[in-house]
């Protein structure tokens, strides 16, 4: 490791500095709790950039700008969905989420939420719900970890199967040695390093193509058609690229957010902090991809070259514009959004396995050790199913992206917001919101029916369904609605 190589040389230092953050935490994680949640402790500014990170994972910088680059304006419309789902999410979701897990036996997962939330004895809810997560989170998991295979195939022109083990390496060990406090920790400078590439890269963009006016002609001269916001698109098509908003209230790694603040009132803050960041963040790997279509124009051969591998056009602007100690904290960047969702989707997935399914079945007598130990097991076995998944050099980041953000969106989304703004809502009512969110995207993916994103149906079949089978069967009990009634009168005490 030399000052020869200034790339590789900043990653070491960042991956070093992620291992120091991993075995900081582990000295302050002691509990089950700790490892799950960091003891509901996590302040404004770290819940929201942690929120952030966790939830902008390697797409944003190497998914996104492709995009953009290849469609011009009219793939911004899944930037819009995004930016009003989680503005939605974290106005009427996070604060009830946070009382309503606090005051429903202090629930760690959303399997644990859902089983207390609705007085499932049987055990039925809260294992479904984990197999939903053990499944799509091993997808979500796979497409990080490609994320990372593509970043140090790229730089360091290491065979793909190489990259894939040298990508994963570094976030599961500190996952697995600090658990939640050092994912939290760490989204904090990951979403810093985030936030600088993208509004770095395409300042450099428009500086190198000759200023603002130039860079825009240059776009009308490559193909005019990338300026308009409606090119190709249709109803069905705009519907689906604003429906990925609706993916927001069922992500378990972004929820674990909410339910880790420190208090409701803590999460007003939050939410202007984390809605500001990711304005900026999608609005600079959208820039990016924009004003890199006239950058490429200029070079025929650059232009064939990215447009053949869209997934690499951020790497290839750092690589061209930037010095390389410049380049190697930008690269650095890439490498902390790819870690940042990835350690969250490791950590959410084995705090399923360990407390829906092992703690409940296998180990009712465990002692916290033994269950922080099965947690930390349960990061390297589900790690190593998604590397296996991810070994195929044909794999997609946004494609596996896509397919888990639905599964999560349908299948825990509707569950979600029903169960902290009514009720009404019965255990068959979310167990069949579930199911029915769980089979639509499947069936949808696999048939593609009016080229609509599966997400869409997938939570409107979801919603039906949870509104009939809960007014079908009986009403909730005198508990549930006493536990509903507390939560929602501290929410609206401390918002």
């Amino acid at each position: 490791m030399t000052l020869n190589n200034p790339e590789l040389f900043t990653f070491a230092v960042y991956i070093n500095v992620m291992l120091l953050i991993g075995f900081v935490a582990y000295r302050s994680t002691h509990s089950l709790r700790d490892y799950i949640l960091g003891g509901r402790r996590l302040g404004s500014v770290v819940t929201a950039l942690s929120a952030g990170a966790s939830d902008m994972s390697g797409w944003l910088l190497l998914g996104l700008p492709g995009v953009i680059y290849l469609s011009g304006l009219s793939a911004v419309w899944v930037a819009v969905g995004l930016l009003i789902g989680a503005l939605f999410n974290w106005t009427v979701v996070a604060g009830r989420l946070r009382a309503h897990t606090q005051h429903n036996g202090d629930a760690l997962t959303l399997p644990d939420y859902f089983a207390r939330r609705f007085d499932d004895r049987s055990g039925v809810l809260r294992v479904s719900s984990a197999l939903v997560i053990l499944v799509f989170f091993t997808v979500y998991c796979a497409s990080g970890i490609v994320a990372g295979a593509r970043l140090f195939e790229g730089v360091f022109g290491m065979p793909y199967s190489v990259a894939v083990w040298a990508g994963a390496t570094a976030t599961i060990t500190y996952t697995f040695v600090g658990g939640f406090l050092a994912v939290s920790w760490s989204d904090t400078l990951q979403a810093t390093l985030m936030l600088f590439a993208l509004i770095l890269a395409p300042v450099m963009l428009v500086v190198s193509t000759g200023g603002l006016d130039s860079a825009v002609h240059a776009i009308e001269l490559a193909d005019p058609r990338h300026l308009d916001l409606w090119r190709d698109c249709t109803v069905v098509g705009v519907i689906s690229l604003l429906g990925w908003g609706l993916g927001y209230m069922g992500q378990p790694h972004i929820l674990a957010r909410f339910m880790a603040a420190r208090s409701v009132r803590s999460l007003r803050p939050a939410s202007w902090l984390g809605m500001a960041w990711m304005a900026l963040c999608l609005g600079g790997a959208v820039a990016c991809g924009f004003f890199a279509i006239g950058y490429f124009a200029l070079s025929p051969v650059l232009a064939a070259e990215v447009a053949a591998r869209p997934e690499g056009l951020f790497l290839e602007v750092v690589n061209l514009l930037f010095n390389p100690w410049v380049a190697g904290v930008m690269l650095a960047a890439v490498l902390a959004a790819v870690m940042s969702t990835l350690n969250c989707q490791l950590l959410v997935c084995c705090s399923a396995l360990t407390e829906d399914i092992y703690r409940p079945w296998l180990g009712r007598q465990a002692t916290p050790r033994e269950l922080l130990w099965v947690a930390r097991t349960m990061v390297v076995l589900v790690a190593l199913a998604a590397i296996l998944i991810a070994l195929s050099p044909d794999s997609r980041v946004l494609s596996l992206v896509s397919y888990a953000w639905a599964g999560f969106g349908a299948a825990f989304g509707p569950v979600v917001l029903f169960s902290i703004t009514w009720r009404g809502m019965t255990r068959n009512g979310a167990l069949a919101g579930m199911l029915a969110g769980t089979v639509t995207v499947v069936a949808w993916d696999w048939a593609d029916w009016f080229g609509l994103y599966e997400l869409v149906p997938g939570f409107a079949f979801a919603s039906l369904a949870i509104l009939l089978v809960s007014r079908m069967g009986p009403g909730p009990n005198a508990a549930m609605r006493g536990r509903f009634a507390t939560a929602d009168r501290e929410f609206r005490a401390e918002r």
